[in-house]
């Protein structure tokens, strides 16, 4: 009986770590809604322990139908102090309207690869008042540091990003995760727009990708025509993630661990 009490108090310390661990980790995201136009949006919000005021980041997710809440990278936000946000755009998860790719789908059936580069940029100036609408939102948020919010996004959500980074809006830093790497070739209407918003940008952009994504070219592109135009930007192209292009263009989600020192580097700099 003796070594069996032992036993049992010797397995009970050996779970507290574990249990404290636990305790330790995230909240579960809240999901939260705000207005745009004559729509009421969705998403999701992370938040540090304590009542802030934080920085925080506004995460613009990519074309997938249903975005997810970013289980696996809100540890690393909220553990550096940073409240995450992530807003679903219009047609996009539990947010209301067409889903963006049966529009370009739409466009390209009837008007061909043309038609469908003019659509594509037509919808993302469209997505982007939704973005502005979440930051909005975001501002507004007592536990908020409005003045150290930085925007970040991943492929689709990239080109938001530096459509954002060229508004300013009172953001500090954007961080574009492989934007347009799906559709820079195709696109020559889409180039000219983001080559122009990387000329007008009001902040410093970070560009990042993997080696074996699907097109190195919009980093390198945006990179360089920043540096012509005096900008502050940083660009970084990542060893090779993942076997597939598909797998590099989702290092945005998956690499967090291997991108996070440079990412929070760029972001503590530009907000303190």
């Amino acid at each position: 009986m003796k070594y069996t009490f032992i036993a049992i108090v010797f397995l009970f310390l050996l779970r507290v770590p574990a249990v404290s661990a636990q305790l330790e980790q995230p909240a579960n995201p809240v999901e939260v809604t705000f207005p745009s136009g004559n729509l009421v949006l969705h998403g999701f919000i992370y938040k540090p322990a304590g009542n802030g005021p934080f920085p925080a980041v506004l995460w613009n997710h990519g074309s997938e139908r249903r975005p997810g809440w970013l289980p696996d990278l809100a540890p690393l936000f909220i553990s550096r102090g940073y409240i995450l946000f992530i807003p679903q755009r219009r047609g996009h998860g539990r947010s209301p309207g067409e889903y963006i790719m049966d529009e370009l789908a739409q466009a390209g059936g009837s008007g061909g690869q043309q038609a469908r580069g003019k659509r594509l940029v037509q919808l993302m100036e469209l997505q982007l008042q939704d973005q502005i609408a979440a930051l909005t939102y975001l501002k507004g948020l007592p536990e908020v540091d409005a003045q150290r919010i930085s925007v970040a996004g991943c492929s689709f959500g990239g080109i938001q990003t530096v459509l954002m980074a060229e508004r300013g809006v009172g953001l500090r830093a954007a961080v574009d995760f492989a934007g347009a790497a799906q559709t820079w070739k195709e696109s020559p209407e889409l180039r000219d727009r983001l080559i122009k918003a990387v000329h007008q940008a009001q902040m410093p952009v970070l560009f990042i990708q993997a080696q074996n994504d699907y097109d190195l070219a919009p980093s390198r592109v945006l990179a360089a025509e920043m540096e012509k135009v005096n900008k502050p930007h940083e660009s970084m192209i990542f060893p090779a993630f993942g076997k597939t292009a598909q797998e590099a263009h989702e290092f945005c989600v998956h690499g967090g661990e291997i991108w996070a020192p440079k990412v929070f580097s760029f972001l503590n700099q530009a907000t303190h």
